[in-house]
């Protein structure tokens, strides 16, 4: 059974950075449109970043500028740069792989902005 691996995630102080990294659990995603949702407590759960197999990146308004979605397609990893963080992006971070009729998610990451 194919698992996405999500890491990087944790507690961190206003202003910020923490670095999430997914990987699958086999190869052969070059392929695949990678992505980074979250989900708030109470909130539904939104996309933050996704970048396809070419490398095109697309980012929800609120986090453009300070986030940065990328992939190494020789490891078959895909990571999320967050910067500047601030208290509102404090969710659980999942990770997405889609390619054709097929869709993978990882468990989930805690990522908490507190002081």
């Amino acid at each position: 059974q194919v698992q996405l691996v999500e890491s990087g995630g944790g507690l961190v102080q206003p202003g910020g950075s923490l670095r999430l990294s997914c990987a699958p659990s086999v190869s052969g995603f070059n392929g695949f449109a990678m992505g980074w949702y979250r989900q708030a407590p109470g909130k539904q759960r939104e996309l933050v970043a996704s970048i396809d197999s070419r490398g095109m990146a697309t980012y929800v308004d609120s986090v453009k500028g300070r986030f940065t979605i990328s992939r190494d397609n020789a490891k078959d990893t895909v990571y999320l740069q967050m910067n500047s963080l601030n208290p509102e992006d404090t969710a659980v971070y999942f990770c997405n792989a889609r390619g054709g009729n097929v869709e993978y998610w990882g468990q989930g990451t805690q990522v908490t902005v507190s002081s």
